[in-house]
């Protein structure tokens, strides 16, 4: 038997034992690593530097969230606009759709990391459930479990839930500090190209 036949074997036997939890449990984990993925994509600044000095030298970059935000303004700085606030508004108008990409599977990350390890109790209690009735009835082994086969179930359950869980807190909360440190780029490209404008007497 080869080594990946024998992993997925091990790994059926795994959700098996861990009884109906299991299953949604393993979709959580992909959904979960599917929106990390995403957002660690999506939240690439796309160059070095600051924001401020790479709008004086007009060398922003082509790539990542600089990149786009870069392509979104730059159709509006050749508009003739009446004010520096009006400057000021379309410019913070282009960004928004920019602002709102860095938002994408936020939700569903969070809501990921708070569902597994509720679920993970569930079937801990189910588990435990199943445990007590085997004691109840003598049983430490039985078709549908048995002592054994609650303990089983309550403690794989509890696990999965952790490991769910624990990476997507560290590595979401990874991903929101950039996200942050973003948001706060494109405030300042906001900030410096309506300097510039003024500098050169356009608004």
């Amino acid at each position: 038997m080869s080594l990946l036949s024998t992993l997925a074997a091990d790994l059926q036997g795994y959700i098996r034992d861990g009884g109906f939890v299991m299953p949604p449990l393993v979709a959580a984990t992909v959904v979960l690593w599917y929106g990390l993925g995403y957002r660690l994509f999506a939240l690439r600044r796309g160059g070095r530097g600051d924001v401020s000095h790479m709008v004086a030298a007009g060398r922003l970059p082509g790539r990542g969230v600089l990149g786009a935000a870069w392509r979104a303004v730059q159709p509006a700085l050749g508009l003739k606009v009446p004010s520096t606030d009006d400057l000021d508004a379309v410019i913070d108008e282009r960004l928004y759709p920019v602002r709102r990409g860095l938002n994408r599977f936020r939700i569903l990350v969070r809501s990921v990391v708070i569902v597994a390890p509720l679920a993970g109790l569930l079937g801990t209690v189910a588990g435990m459930i199943e445990t007590f009735d085997g004691l109840g009835q003598g049983a430490l082994f039985a078709a549908t479990g048995g002592v054994a086969g609650g303990i089983s179930q309550a403690l794989l359950t509890t696990q999965m839930g952790l490991v769910v869980a624990v990476p997507g807190v560290i590595v979401g909360r990874l991903l929101d500090r950039r996200q942050h440190a973003l948001e706060g780029d494109l405030e300042q490209l906001r900030e410096a190209l309506v300097a510039r404008r003024l500098a050169e007497g356009g608004a």
